[in-house]
């Protein structure tokens, strides 16, 4: 559809672009990166039309752009600048109506029924019909833009060629957006070429993208590719992280602020910040802690500052305990939202905690733990599907920077040492009459400060891995001892009453 050649030039006296070659394919979502002074704005402009190469060709459908005359170009290819903030006295229909110039072969022709549905559908699908006995000059940036994008349409383009298109738009006229133009170049084969500044914009929706550094092509290449974590730094000099987005397969780029000196400090989470009471356990950390947990509430990863680990009856059964748990921590005057919540069924008084210091890293384990619905994991086909509130909930504070990896390690390294604590202390499945591995309803949390040391790995014989066997394993197994002495002793005075 168009093909870029060995392209040099820019202004008089100065050459922005340097032998620039890249071919764009019909139905093909481009998107243009790059940092300011990257040459973004020349190459669309050559490909407008509006600047000539001093060197190299730009074919448009084989044919060098200079060769097509306005109105033969504008039949082919449309423009929505940066900044369309022309504001004549025109409707917002007749502003759209401009757009069918190009299909006219004079001004006296006659409005056709095709000229009247082209610019109503391009009005809707812009979200500008609406207001369209407006003037444009009455209206916000924002729908301007729209307006514009509505009359860029209406030209009935085979390529649509767009200068940050979600200037000016808020939230969801900027997905709307996106989602249109990803669904023309789908279902009509609308080839979309586009400059974006927001690389996570511009990886969600392009099929490739075009990194330009100095007036040259770093890569052209699918976001994945291009939006790599090095060379983004490399090109706009600055320092972000790459992480997958949570739902669809494409790349997300993090800026990363630069810390304060305080934020720079070692913090130790030990017992100090630990408070327990008959109905709940709370960690009150003095700032937002990296997590990954399989809480009540506040599961999966996020950043939090509270953990409460709530003692529920075993008898306790609520359809949607996780609204439940939201209003218990509310009435608690706890908001929901910064805090990892779990329930268990053991009293919280038998809790076992304990820190653990290493050098420069240090891990505060907490656990609380009973074996009374423990389950052999390799015999759970055996089991019917009894979801009980949790027994034996792990707490690991990692007071130091750990990597994804490093996370997920952990949580590997603490199930390794809860089954083997399960096994050394002879705790059976009372179904299976096997070793049992856990009890159905285990949870498990890691924070980590993300301060202080930096640990890319967790497993079992590392530096954290080595802190956190340790402590899971004395807390689990003190943990439960506390708990069968206390069924012993209940059991005991249970017998006392009876003979009584």
């Amino acid at each position: 559809m168009l093909s870029v050649n060995h392209v040099t030039g820019g202004y008089p006296g100065h050459d922005v672009l340097h032998d620039l070659s890249f071919e764009v394919k019909k139905g093909e979502l481009l998107g243009i990166v790059g940092p300011n002074g990257s040459g973004k704005t020349t190459i669309f402009k050559m490909i407008s039309g509006i600047l000539k190469p001093q060197s190299g060709e730009i074919l448009l459908k084989e044919k060098p752009i200079a060769s097509y005359s306005a109105k033969q170009l504008a039949k082919v290819l449309a423009v929505l600048p940066q900044h369309a903030e022309r504001a004549f006295p025109y409707t917002v229909k007749e502003t759209v109506a401009l757009g069918r110039y190009a299909h006219h072969t004079g001004w006296f022709q006659m409005w056709s029924e095709h000229d009247e549905a082209v610019v109503q559908q391009t009005m809707e699908q812009t979200g500008v019909a609406e207001f369209q006995d407006h003037y444009v000059n009455e209206l916000s940036g924002g729908e301007r833009q729209r307006v514009f994008l509505a009359q860029a349409l209406a030209q009935e383009p085979e390529i649509l060629l767009l200068d940050e298109p979600t200037n000016h738009l808020d939230l969801s006229y900027q997905k709307g957006l996106l989602d249109l133009l990803k669904k023309w170049t789908r279902e009509t084969g609308l080839t979309v070429i586009s400059i974006f500044h927001d690389l996570n914009l511009a990886g969600l929706y392009c099929d490739r993208l075009l990194l330009l550094e100095e007036g040259k092509i770093n890569l052209h290449n699918n976001p994945n590719e291009v939006l790599n974590e090095e060379r983004i730094q490399a090109v706009y000099r600055t320092t972000i992280e790459k992480h997958p987005h949570p739902t669809v397969p494409k790349p997300q780029m993090l800026l990363l602020p630069e810390k304060d000196a305080e934020e720079l400090n070692d913090y130790r989470i030990d017992e100090r910040h630990l408070e327990h009471r008959e109905e709940m356990m709370t960690l009150l950390a003095p700032f937002p802690l990296r997590t990954m947990s399989s809480g009540v509430v506040g599961s999966g990863t996020g950043w939090y500052s509270t953990f409460v680990n709530r003692h529920v009856d075993k008898s306790y059964n609520c359809p949607n305990h996780q609204e439940e748990m939201r209003a218990f921590l509310e009435d608690h005057s706890i908001d929901p939202i910064e805090t990892v919540g779990m329930m268990t069924a053991v009293q919280l008084e038998d809790v076992s905690y304990r820190l653990i210091e290493h050098e420069e890293v240090s891990v505060f384990i907490v656990v609380t733990a009973g074996g009374g619905n423990a389950v052999d994991a390799s015999r759970s086909k055996d089991h019917d599907f009894n979801p009980m509130p949790g027994t034996i909930n792990t707490w690991i504070f990692v007071n130091g920077t750990l990597t994804d990896e490093a996370f997920i390690q952990c949580i590997m390294t603490a199930t390794e040492t809860k089954a083997k604590v399960m096994q050394d202390l002879e705790i059976k499945d009372s179904l299976t009459g096997t070793i049992a591995t856990g009890t159905p309803t285990d949870s498990i949390l890691i924070a980590a400060t993300q301060r202080g040391s930096h640990h890319a790995f967790a497993g079992t014989i590392t530096t954290i891995g080595k802190l956190v066997s340790e402590g899971v394993y004395t807390c689990t197994i003190d943990a439960l001892r506390k708990h069968e002495k206390r069924a012993h002793q209940k059991g005991v005075q249970n017998r006392g009453q009876a003979r009584a």
